[in-house]
């Protein structure tokens, strides 16, 4: 009695034990977790994936001698998105990276920048905002690494929003603006360029 009860036992756990694997999810297949934005393609008429920036994208001061525009930007709309917001960051500049741009509130319908839209005598859509650059004011810093460097990579990402609007300025630093982006993004791609002098 005691041994038939110990077998019914030991197939009663077998058992449960063969349904816990054959749900059991292996390891790195896990659905994406509801905060994880998806990607959306950035591309630009100025340059592709990896090439190095034109001189007239670059800063103009503090040794460097570009036209300071920014170049064109284009990307996929993503459904439900009810904004959109670009940056530039710098993530091979000495100490924490460096912003270089940062624009916000950019509506829905918009899935393109001109080239120079970022510029001092450019022209954002409706509404759009820039923050502050670690220059120290708003709007597009190009690219300016120290001489000697190896080229520094120059990131371009674009975000969509799940929000109209962010409380952003010409006053919001880069780290508070990404922090703010990332809260309310639905979706994110990027475009690299490189310049080093």
């Amino acid at each position: 009695m005691r041994a038939t009860s110990l077998l019914i036992l030991l197939g009663a756990l077998a058992g449960c034990g063969s349904s816990q694997d054959q749900t059991r999810v292996p390891p790195g297949s896990e659905a994406p977790s509801a905060t994880t934005p998806a990607t959306l393609t950035v591309t630009s008429a100025d340059f592709v994936e990896g090439a190095t920036l034109s001189l007239g994208q670059a800063y103009s001061g503090f040794g460097c001698v570009g036209s300071n525009r920014s170049p064109a930007l284009d990307w996929t709309a993503v459904p439900g998105a009810r904004s959109y917001a670009v940056s530039l960051f710098d993530p091979d500049a000495p100490g924490r990276g460096w912003w270089h741009w940062s624009v916000a509130n950019i509506p829905a319908s918009v899935t393109a920048l001109p080239p120079g839209a970022g510029s001092r005598r450019g022209i954002l859509p409706d509404g759009a905002v820039h923050g502050r650059t670690d220059f120290g004011n708003a709007g597009y810093g190009g690219p300016c690494p120290p001489v000697g460097d190896a080229p520094h990579r120059y990131v371009f990402t674009v975000y969509a929003l799940n929000v109209d609007r962010l409380d952003v300025d010409s006053q919001t630093s880069g780290d508070d603006f990404k922090a703010r982006v990332e809260a309310a993004a639905i979706a994110a791609g990027e475009i690299t360029g490189r310049f080093g002098r």
